[in-house]
Order: C-alpha cells, then structure tokens, then sequence
C-alpha cells in the first residue's frame, strides 16, 4: 500500500477529483485546504516564496493502483506555471477499518 498526498491548486481541484474518481476501484480520497509556502530553486538566495492556499488530497491506494492516480492527478493539475503543486508517495505500513477490523489493502 502507498499513501499519495498531493497538493494542487485549488481551482484544478475539481478537475482531479473528477478524474480520480472516474479510476475504478480508488477506494477514496481525502480533501483538505491548506496553506503553505516553498522556496524558489532559481532563486540564488533561495528565496521563500510566498504563502499561498492550496488543496491537499490524501489517497492510500494498493501498490497497482499507484501509477494510475499519479498520471492522473499530474495530468489534470498540470498547468506547466511556477506553483502547479507536488506529490508525494509514501509507505503506508498497514490499515484498519473501525468498523470491521479489516487490515492492510482490505482495510482500505
């Protein structure tokens, strides 16, 4: 399993959440706004840019699926401008569903 965080702007947000949810099977996603701020990697003082609003999606997917939300999101937030976003692919370790005390990609 992976956990996928993504931070976008906000108004790509419903484009991706509509692409994400067209993926069969995604068990679910996670939609936060946030705020934040990044350094400028052109800048030769390494500048901190500044804080800006974003959308934040958190997903944990089954290693298969992982390819198919990255192209997803990367191609529906895409905008080719300074500030597009970022996405991280994490380990998830395991999962428990309350409800049922399922574990792992049942879990989830």
């Amino acid at each position: 399993m992976k956990e996928i965080k993504a931070v976008i702007k906000p108004y790509k947000a419903e484009e991706v959440l509509r692409a994400l949810h067209a993926i069969a099977n995604l068990p679910g996603c996670i939609v936060s706004q946030v705020k934040g701020y990044g350094r400028s990697p052109k800048s030769p003082t390494g500048d901190v840019l500044e804080s800006d609003e974003w959308t934040k999606l958190e997903l944990v997917v089954p290693d298969r699926m992982v390819e198919a939300v990255l192209k997803t999101i990367h191609s529906h937030a895409h905008t080719g401008q300074k500030g597009d976003g970022k996405v991280f692919v994490i380990e998830a370790v395991d999962a428990l569903a309350i409800r049922t005390g399922k574990r792992g990609d049942e879990a989830i």
